[in-house]
């Protein structure tokens, strides 16, 4: 640490999408020193490795304005700065063979119309005349969103970053937070691989290893991390563009265009909580052969790489944001359980609006830390 650095009014842990966007929402509220300290590098792990998707379907409210507030944010961005970030307006299909889960898509449909959102609710036939290429006769059906899409992760979050350092933000990458420090039950000061800094807030903003840094503070967060793997075919014209985000909510399936190729992925429900983010052979095999039965001309593609990340998964599938415990100054914005990337823009603003006491408009009571004490609400279900 140096005079400029060992000193901050807030500090933020993390450096992903959600680190970077409430560090940019704070200081354009505030003359305050803003300090993210981040392990690796800016947006390398979980913002970086995402698929960049952003939809509307979900079923909690809370959850479905966070999407359309972060909609909103990037097209006002685009517009202001000139940002070098498209939004891939491709639609998310979400399809189903199971009656239940049939049923829960049209319950969502009908939260989701209450909001304001585009969702159609198509038959087997529908499906089949619209996507030729997808195997449709054992589905009960979809429902299909055009305003969702994607947007490349990893820019969003540079876009931002560079945003952020114009109005003061001070980012120190390869610096790890390794402990917290809190007098009277308050924070104090942050131990990090650089030196002590000295703050009176400190925001948890840290992704996989956000229960990791929340014991720092004698904090048990809810939250455990999960291995994801991707992979990315090399250029593949045998089914015609637009590919809308098409997730086969039974077997956990998904896939979209991804420039000249194809992105796919599948979550295994069996798989046990680590850090690990190696790809797996026998995954690969299973998510060819699963990605054949739903969409057979996907037999014929070529991978090109594959990566793993890691979601950082709660015990209902929502996030906490907002104050952490009782100790003064701590705040955190964590557990996302796959959404970080989507939601990182409209939660930068509303926490950074919580942290500074500012009215918040968006109601984040869904995302109490202390809902955990005795959970009885119902979390979110579109989980993939």
């Amino acid at each position: 640490m140096n005079a400029r650095t060992d000193t901050a009014d807030i500090v933020v842990i993390g450096g992903g999408i959600l680190g970077i966007c409430t560090a940019y929402y704070l200081l354009q509220h505030s003359d305050l020193k803003v300090v993210v300290c981040e392990k690796d590098l800016l947006a390398q792990a979980a913002t970086g490795l995402c698929v960049g998707g952003i939809r509307q379907q979900f079923s909690h409210p809370a959850n479905i304005r966070l999407s359309q507030e972060t909609l909103q944010i990037l097209e006002e961005l685009r517009d202001d700065w000139g940002a070098a970030f498209d939004f891939h307006k491709i639609g998310y299909l979400f399809l189903t063979k199971s009656p239940t889960t049939w049923e829960n898509f049209l319950e969502n449909v009908q939260i989701q119309h209450r909001w304001g959102v585009p969702v159609e609710v198509l038959s087997p036939q529908e499906i089949h005349h619209r996507w030729p290429y997808l195997r449709t006769d054992d589905l009960l059906g979809g429902t299909f969103c055009a305003d969702d899409g994607y947007v490349d992760p990893y820019e969003v979050a540079m876009a931002f970053s560079r945003a952020a350092r114009k109005q003061g933000a001070v980012f120190l990458e390869k610096t790890e937070v390794l402990d917290i420090e809190l007098k009277s039950d308050r924070v104090h000061a942050v131990i990090t691989t650089q030196g002590r800094l000295a703050t009176p807030v400190v925001i948890n903003a840290a992704g996989a290893w956000a229960a990791q840094v929340a014991c720092m503070s004698g904090l048990n967060l809810p939250i455990k991390p999960y291995r994801r793997q991707v992979y990315a075919t090399t250029a593949f014209d045998a089914i015609p563009r637009p590919i809308p985000l098409v997730i086969d909510q039974d077997s956990l399936f998904y896939f979209r265009e991804d420039g000249p190729g194809i992105l796919m992925g599948k979550t295994d429900a069996a798989e046990p909580s680590s850090f690990d983010t190696h790809t797996d052979r026998g995954f690969l095999e299973t998510l060819i052969e699963t990605a054949s039965y739903r969409a057979p001309r996907l037999s014929d593609a070529e991978i090109l790489r594959g990566w793993g990340g890691l979601y950082a998964i709660t015990p209902d599938e929502n996030p906490i944001i907002g104050t952490l415990s009782d100790h003064q100054g701590l705040y955190g914005a964590v557990g996302f359980s796959g959404h970080g990337f989507q939601h990182g823009p409209a939660v930068g603003r509303a926490l950074s609006r919580v942290v500074l006491n500012s009215k918040v408009d968006l109601d984040l009571s869904a995302f109490r830390y202390d809902r955990f004490d005795c959970l009885k609400e119902i979390g979110e279900k579109i989980t993939v």
